[in-house]
């Protein structure tokens, strides 16, 4: 059995020059190395054949009668079906100024005349070789994408499957919780800590499906004008039992009302304030504060936990992102995604600042302006 791939058609090239012997020389010199040419005579015909067949590379003179060659490789940039060909310009003219119109105008290589072949075979080679390489950068980008999307498809798929079968189990939880006798508190201490691992779960399922909603633009805001002040009141009442001997602070000069899905910047804050309270020290502090501008409202989310290195705060935000170390807590890398992903669907913008041992803020924004 041969496995040995079909060896790879010879590049197509386009040969174009007003000056009969300067054609043939240029065709007869590149088909005996191998390439498949084609001689055109005028920048007219040159368009003709690039419309006809498109070239791997184009050899193109420029002073020619009626269209010249720096028309032609404009012509052939504005059209998005050809802007990718290298234009290779191969021309008498010697002065910087030609040169330099020559890549303004879209070229990426320049020969002067009269040539010698060896260096015309070398710059054909070469840009050969990029556009090569290119299209396979191009293609590996492609079939990561399309890995990306069937991972996307499969976890989606899977993540919904699990909500019937957690719901059911925290209502048996709950059941057995409600009938275990408060004298068994060790049999109680049990049913609690099964109860919040299942809450757990179920809150990381259902930040995978809104990422994955976010991610596909099926998740529609409901939007309202909101007090961002209650909403983080709410958050911080919520997480109460969490913040133990933490000093948590809330400050809001004056009412700052935007249009927004409460629910969704509700989760953000709860996110931000969550992530604060994991890595701050026990008698650490964590402050929510609410500011706003002309334009956009702020919240911003401080603590004084260890902070995090300038290199990871680039990939803070992406999906499934962990960070390792004494930053890395349990959990599905989702929350700080679907942070970003919400924000900038209000057309916010969300960031953070952080200093190693000084703590960290994560700040967003959210715009005034919107109307419902």
């Amino acid at each position: 059995m041969n496995d040995a791939l079909p060896p790879s058609p010879p590049a197509n090239i386009l040969v174009v020059d007003d000056t009969p012997a300067n054609l043939q020389l240029l065709a007869g010199m590149l088909k005996g190395h191998g390439y498949r040419v084609r001689p055109v005579n005028s920048g007219e015909l040159a368009l003709r054949a690039v419309q006809a067949e498109l070239p791997n590379l184009i050899l193109l003179d420029i002073t020619m009668p009626e269209l010249d060659g720096y028309e032609v490789c404009r012509r052939l940039k504005a059209n998005p079906a050809f802007a990718e060909i290298p234009v290779l310009f191969i021309s008498a003219l010697s002065g910087p100024e030609d040169k330099t119109l020559a890549f303004q105008v879209g070229g990426v290589d320049y020969v002067s005349k009269p040539f010698q072949f060896d260096e015309v075979l070398a710059r054909v080679k070469t840009h050969l070789e990029l556009c090569r390489q290119k299209r396979e950068l191009e293609a590996s980008l492609e079939r990561l994408r399309h890995l990306e999307s069937m991972r996307d498809s499969l976890t989606h798929m899977i993540v919904h499957d699990m909500r019937s079968p957690l719901a059911v189990l925290q209502l048996n939880l709950e059941m057995v919780q409600m009938k275990t006798s408060e004298q068994d508190a060790a049999c109680c201490k049990l049913v609690s800590n099964a109860r919040g691992s299942v809450d757990l779960l179920s809150d990381m399922v259902s930040q995978m499906l809104d990422v994955s909603r976010m991610d596909a633009g099926q998740m529609k805001l409901q939007l309202e004008m909101s007090d961002l002040a209650s909403i983080a009141r709410h958050v911080l009442d919520a997480l109460r039992p969490l913040t133990g001997h933490k000093h948590v602070s809330l400050s809001c000069l004056e009412p700052v009302t935007v249009v927004c899905d409460a629910d969704v910047v509700r989760r953000v804050i709860a996110n931000l304030v969550g992530n604060a309270l994991k890595f701050t020290p026990s008698d650490g502090e964590v402050s929510v504060h609410i500011s706003r501008n002309d334009r956009f409202a702020c919240v911003s989310v401080s603590d004084n936990g260890p902070g995090i290195e300038a290199a990871l705060q680039e990939r803070i935000f992406e999906k499934f992102a962990q960070l390792e170390g004494p930053l890395r807590k349990s959990g599905a890398g989702l929350g700080l995604a679907f942070a970003k992903m919400a924000v900038d669907a209000h057309g916010g913008h969300i960031s953070v600042d952080s200093q190693i041992s000084r703590g960290s803020t994560f700040s967003f924004t959210l715009p005034l302006d919107r109307t419902l």
